[in-house]
């Protein structure tokens, strides 16, 4: 990737970084389609293995009353669908209640699970702070996805007596060694990855989510022109689109050790 991505400050080198495997935290379904499916869509055409992990099932998203009985099982297609259109097959649930999502030790304890068994290479999740330039992609289910994920990423997935049941049935603690997050401040973001290539599968995996988007003409507008700001701020060159994380090294070879 390193002809599409851009570091501003990042530690991240894409040339140099073996990725083999990401594993994606969110809040609903439809959030990694628009904070990070033009990234997603490169990485599973060159290759690399990506799941998805949705805390809750959306059950109080879409705008229609006649979906409230079925709004479940319609959000788990839907993104059971987009996810495919990204090349990802593998999508896990938490299955939390939607808007009440909230850093307890069950949550955290089901992630440290989840990424001890995949092992990734990145983890990647939503920002535990809140963006106070536009405030919709900071919704408290967001923030919470975020906190629950850096406690896990830290200290508690490489931790061997954080959990130890978890090590008992022989998921041994693991070193993660990065972190990306995504719909935080834009203050806080130093990765921009050049997602042009990819522009139409992301927005058609975001259509796929119609029970959200009672607009969907509108809200392609508004994708696009954020994908061409962020290009902008990576100093692309004019018509590219880009994703923009805040990466983070958690384990590297100059790593100390420090629970």
């Amino acid at each position: 990737m390193s002809s599409d991505a851009t570091s501003a400050k990042s530690p991240f080198n894409a040339s140099r970084e073996r990725v083999e495997r990401v594993l994606c935290f969110t809040a609903h379904p439809d959030d990694i389609d628009f904070g990070a499916a033009g990234t997603i869509a490169a990485w599973t055409a060159a290759g690399v293995e990506v799941s998805y992990c949705i805390m809750t099932d959306g059950d109080a998203g879409g705008f229609d009353p006649a979906h409230r009985e079925e709004i479940i099982s319609m959000r788990a297609e839907e993104q059971r669908q987009a996810a495919a259109l990204v090349g990802v097959t593998d999508v896990h649930y938490l299955h939390e209640r939607d808007g009440y999502l909230e850093p307890t030790h069950g949550v955290i304890k089901q992630v440290v699970k989840l990424i001890r068994e995949i092992r990734p290479d990145v983890v990647l999740a939503m920002h535990p702070e809140r963006n106070w330039d536009r405030i919709q992609k900071s919704h408290p289910d967001h923030l919470a996805v975020g906190e629950i994920v850096t406690r896990a990423v830290y200290p508690a997935v490489e931790n061997p007596f954080a959990y130890p049941e978890l090590a008992e049935a022989g998921l041994e603690a693991f070193r993660l060694p990065w972190l990306w997050l995504f719909a935080g401040p834009e203050t806080r973001e130093n990765y921009f990855v050049d997602v042009t290539e990819h522009i139409d599968a992301k927005l058609a995996a975001i259509r796929i989510h119609t029970s959200q988007h009672p607009d969907p003409e509108g809200m392609e507008r508004a994708v696009r022109g954020m994908l061409r700001h962020n290009a902008s701020r990576a100093g692309m060159p004019d018509g590219r689109s880009a994703e923009a994380f805040h990466v983070v090294e958690v384990n590297g070879s100059q790593t100390i050790a420090g629970f």
